[in-house]
């Protein structure tokens, strides 16, 4: 019987002159990113230049977390406590948290049977709401119809603010992930596409809200040492109202990051043949559905998910039970109860009461999840696919 024995949460190093970058940091005890010499720049200002460019935007805001970033952007796009933010009902904790965190409700809309936000519900939604954010999450890397949202947005004169966190590096129709609506975040925690630890920027081509996000993170009246700096003239009337959340990224988790930023696209690639290789796989077996990906994205592939349509509900506790005695770590989107990092809306009690969303629930009934860490290899790909298909029919391996 096939046995997996790599973890699934191992992370590749960080590059070696990313380290070395770092200890030097260590060694001058210049960790904070104001703390520089008179001709010095920060290795976060070069960061937050340096992400700029490759995202293609004039404002980088580099944060202590990707949630911290959400809130600021939903501050950003003028969110005040008892606002209505739109928001997809598939997501991760920190999202909801996030709108919460600001004293803002959220509104769940619906998301369809191949994880993207509902267009239809999301445009009711809007009309009955009156919300004027939409925090669209790009939810396990899947993204939605951007041109079709964008007539929403546009029809309902929404600010859009992109969770990103799982989509660094992905496009829709040539554009990059977070360069559609007001604002995006992304994240640099550990699981992510740049690994800090904890992490996040805030990106927009916007000079006012550059300048409130700056402020808000925690820049004191030392905003000018910023690496991407809106015009004076965006401060003047926001710097002594603008409250200071401390949110900053710092030397060293910045150190660690740069080494990675060149390396990112070459890591989207690796990430896409290893989801191609497990795609063939498990679309290939019996008792598996996996929603194609639209032409129009150009995703990155560092999870997957896909459905046990051979399985009733009662059944996945026990497949994952086996897949992981198995060494094969999933996770599982339809269980009433959340675990680890996995949770469902309906979970979230500090939000209230929570509409019944069938759609969603559907959705998420018997979706599993997987990560796809680079330390796997084809090889990885073909052995932990062969123990979920052997597990899905245990009968035949006996």
């Amino acid at each position: 019987m096939l046995i997996f024995d790599k973890p699934f949460t191992q992370q590749e190093s960080i590059p070696e002159h990313g380290i070395s970058r770092a200890v030097e940091i260590m060694r001058s005890g210049r960790l904070h990113r104001y703390n520089v010499s008179a001709d010095e720049t920060s290795e976060v200002s070069l960061l937050e230049r340096e992400y700029a460019t490759y995202q293609g935007v004039k404002y980088c805001v580099a944060t202590a977390s990707g949630g911290q970033a959400i809130q600021l952007g939903l501050r950003a796009c003028g969110v005040r406590p008892g606002d209505k933010v739109l928001a997809n009902a598939y997501t991760l904790a920190p999202v909801p948290g996030a709108i919460h965190n600001l004293g803002a409700e959220p509104v769940l809309v619906e998301i369809t049977d191949d994880y993207h936000i509902d267009l239809n519900h999301l445009d009711e939604m809007a009309r009955r709401s009156n919300s004027q954010v939409l925090l669209l999450s790009h939810m396990r890397g899947h993204i939605a119809d951007m041109d079709s949202l964008a007539k929403i947005i546009k029809k309902h004169k929404l600010k859009l603010v992109e969770d990103c966190a799982h989509t660094m590096g992905a496009k829709w129709r040539g554009i990059r992930s977070g360069n559609f609506g007001d604002v995006a975040a992304f994240s640099t925690q550990t699981y992510k596409h740049m690994n800090s630890g904890e992490g996040g920027f805030l990106t927009t081509d916007d000079d006012e809200m550059a300048a409130r996000a700056i402020i808000n993170s925690g820049s004191y009246m030392l905003y000018e040492r910023h690496g991407t700096l809106p015009p004076q003239q965006a401060f003047e009337h926001i710097k002594l109202n603008t409250a200071n959340y401390s949110c900053r990224m710092d030397n060293l988790r910045a150190a660690l990051v740069r080494a990675q930023l060149p390396h990112l696209d070459d890591n989207v690639a690796r990430w896409n043949q290893l989801y191609d290789r497990f795609y063939a796989h498990l679309s290939a077996a019996d008792g598996i559905d996996i929603p194609a990906r639209p032409q129009a994205e150009f995703y990155v592939g560092s999870s997957i998910q896909f459905r046990t349509i051979g399985l009733s509900k009662a059944e996945i506790p026990t497949f994952i039970t086996r897949c992981a005695k198995r060494g094969v770590e999933l996770k599982w989107f339809g269980a009433d109860a959340p675990a680890a990092f996995t949770s469902r809306y309906d979970s979230w009690a500090y939000l209230g009461d929570v509409p019944h969303l069938p759609a969603t629930l559907a959705a998420l009934d018997k979706t599993i999840d997987m990560r796809i860490p680079l330390t796997f290899d084809g090889d990885d790909c073909d052995i932990i696919a062969s123990i979920i298909t052997d597990e899905l029919n245990p009968v035949a391996l006996c």
